[in-house]
C-alpha cells in the first residue's frame, strides 16, 4: 500500500476492535468504545475485547482479537504499556493494518519503557502494521464517525465536517482547539493526536492531507522531530497545494526538556526551525490562539490578494491597536482613492472621520456600516478590510447580521477579504457567532485579528509565487 492507502485506513476502516473496552463508566476503555457507537450506527463494526466480559454497551465482547469473525481493520489499544507488544502480535495475526495506542507508558518514561516502545514499532513492521500514538487521544473524522477519544461527549464538543485537518502531539491542545472550532461553527476534516508517534508522523500525515479531498488546510502543534528532515520535505510538498500552520513549542531549555517528559522529543534549535519553515513555506504561529486564528481564517477565505488593509468601526480604540499590529505585520494601511472618501463624507454623518481607519463614532447603525462597507470594497486599493463593532452601543441591533452576511458574498464575488473584530460579553458573543455562521472570521481583539490576516496574505504571496 502507498502512503495514501495507508494512513486513510485510520479514518475509513470498516471495522474497529476495542482492545481493553470496560463496562465500568469513568474507564477509558468505558469512553472509547462509547464515542464510537456512533461509527456502529452509521454502518461499521464495533468489536469489544475483554477476556472477562460476555457483552459491554450491548456489543458483543470476545476474549481476544483472534477470536472476533471475520476482518478488523483497526485497532485501538488502552491497555497497559506491557501487554502491548504481545497485542500487535495478535493483531498481526489477525490482519489489522491500523493501530491507535492511547495507553500512555512508553519512551516518555524512558528506560525500559523506550525499549518497550521499540519492541512494539518491531513487531508492527513485520505485519505492515502503521501506528498512531501510543500517549494520545488518537483519531477523529467527523464524516465517517470514527472517534478514538476517551474524553466523553457530554464533557467535549465535536465540530461538524468541513475542511481543516489539526495535527497535534498534545492531547490537551487539541481538545482545546476542537472545542474552539465547534463553538465558531468551524468544520474539520480530520484531527490526529499522535503523542510519542511511535510509527506515524507529522511528515506521514501531510503527505496524506495534501492529496485528501475534504482538506484544505492544516495546523499542527509540534514539540518536537524525529526525522527534521523528513518532516521538512514533506512540508514543502505539502504547501505547493495548501497551506501549513505550524506552533512550535519547546524553544526554550526549559520547555525542550518539559517535551521530553511529555512526549519523549526534545526540541530542535530555534534558529535552524525558523529557517527551515521559511523555505518549507510555513506559516509560522506564535501562540496556540493565533495558530486556531490563522487556520480559521485560512478556512473561510483561503489567501488575500495583498497586504493592503481598511478598517472601519463605531469605537476608535480597537483601531488604534490594529493599526499598531499592522505596521509589525507586513500589512500596510490603504491609500483610500479621493472618490471613496468623497462618497463617504456625502452618505455619512458629519461627525464621521473619513480617513482610512473610518470612525464611524458611537452614534453608527447598521445602516452606516452598510455604507462604508460598500465604499471601502469598492476602493481598489483595498486587499482587506477589518471591520470593528462595539454592538453594546444603543444605535445598533440585530440588523448588522444582514448587512454583514451581504457584505461577505460581495468581498467574495471581488477576491477581497473581510475580517471582523468585537469582545464582550453574551449579547457580543452571540452577534459573534451568528457572524462566524455567515462565514465571516471573527476575534476578540485586534493583534489576533491581524495576525489572522497575515496568514492570508503570506499564503497569498506563496501561491502566486511573490
Amino acid at each position: 500500500m502507498n502512503i495514501y492507502e495507508q494512513i486513510n485506513g485510520f479514518f475509513n476502516p470498516r471495522s474497529i476492535a476495542v482492545i481493553g473496552a470496560s463496562a465500568t463508566p469513568g474507564k477509558i476503555g468505558y469512553a472509547v468504545l462509547k464515542n464510537l457507537l456512533e461509527f456502529q450506527e452509521a454502518g461499521g463494526r464495533v468489536y469489544p475485547i475483554n477476556p472477562a466480559r460476555d457483552e459491554i454497551l450491548g456489543l458483543k465482547c470476545y476474549k481476544s482479537i483472534l477470536d472476533v469473525p471475520g476482518t478488523v481493520d483497526m485497532a485501538v489499544i488502552v491497555v497497559r504499556s506491557q501487554m502491548v507488544p504481545q497485542i500487535i502480535e495478535q493483531c498481526g495475526e489477525k490482519g489489522v493494518k491500523n493501530i491507535v495506542i492511547i495507553s500512555g507508558g512508553f519512551k516518555e518514561l524512558g528506560g525500559e519503557f523506550r525499549d518497550l516502545e521499540l519492541e512494539a514499532l518491531k513487531t508492527a513492521r513485520r505485519y505492515g502494521i502503521r501506528i498512531i500514538g501510543p500517549n494520545c487521544i488518537g483519531v477523529f473524522d467527523p464524516r465517517t464517525k470514527v472517534d478514538t477519544f476517551f474524553q466523553p461527549k457530554e464533557r467535549m464538543l465535536r465540530p461538524k465536517p468541513g475542511n481543516v485537518a489539526f495535527l497535534t502531539q498534545s492531547g490537551t491542545y487539541g481538545i482545546i482547539l476542537l472545542e474552539w472550532a465547534t463553538m465558531d461553527e468551524l468544520g474539520i476534516s480530520k484531527f490526529v493526536s499522535y503523542g510519542n508517534k511511535m510509527d506515524v508522523d507529522e511528515a506521514d500525515l501531510l503527505m496524506y492531507l495534501k492529496d485528501e479531498p475534504h482538506t484544505d488546510v492544516v495546523g499542527i502543534y509540534l514539540e518536537g522531530l524525529g526525522d527534521g528532515r523528513k518532516f521538512f520535505r514533506a512540508a514543502k510538498e505539502f504547501t505547493k497545494r495548501k497551506p501549513l500552520v505550524v506552533l512550535r513549542g519547546g524553544w526554550t531549555e526549559a520547555a525542550r526538556k518539559a517535551a521530553l517528559s511529555h512526549t519523549g522529543f526534545l526540541g530542535g534549535k530555534g534558529r535552524v526551525y525558523e529557517a527551515a519553515f521559511k523555505q518549507a513555506g510555513i506559516i509560522r504561529a506564535w501562540t496556540l490562539e493565533e495558530l486556531y486564528d490563522m487556520v480559521k481564517a485560512l478556512a473561510r477565505y483561503g489567501y488575500a490578494r495583498g497586504p493592503r488593509v481598511a478598517m472601519v468601526s463605531n469605537g476608535a480604540g480597537p483601531m488604534v491597536q490594529a493599526v499598531d499590529a499592522v505596521s509589525t505585520q507586513g500589512l500596510e494601511l490603504a491609500k483610500l482613492e479621493d472618490k471613496t472618501k468623497d462618497e463617504l463624507r456625502r452618505s455619512l454623518s458629519p461627525f464621521t472621520v473619513v480617513e482610512n481607519p473610518v470612525d464611524l463614532t458611537g452614534s453608527a447603525t447598521p445602516e452606516d456600516y452598510r455604507i462604508a462597507i460598500e465604499s471601502l470594497l469598492n476602493d481598489p486599493n483595498v486587499d482587506m478590510l477589518f471591520v470593528f463593532f462595539v454592538f453594546q452601543n444603543a444605535p445598533m441591533n440585530e440588523g448588522i447580521i444582514k448587512v454583514m452576511s451581504e457584505a461577505n458574498k460581495k468581498a467574495r464575488e471581488q477576491g477581497k477579504v473581510i475580517l471582523a473584530g468585537a469582545a464582550g460579553g453574551p449579547y457580543t458573543i452571540s452577534i459573534n457567532k451568528e457572524l462566524e455562521k455567515e462565514g465571516i472570521p471573527t476575534y476578540p481583539i485586534p493583534e489576533r485579528l491581524v495576525a489572522a490576516a497575515k496568514a492570508l496574505y503570506l499564503w497569498g504571496k506563496r501561491r502566486e509565487g511573490r
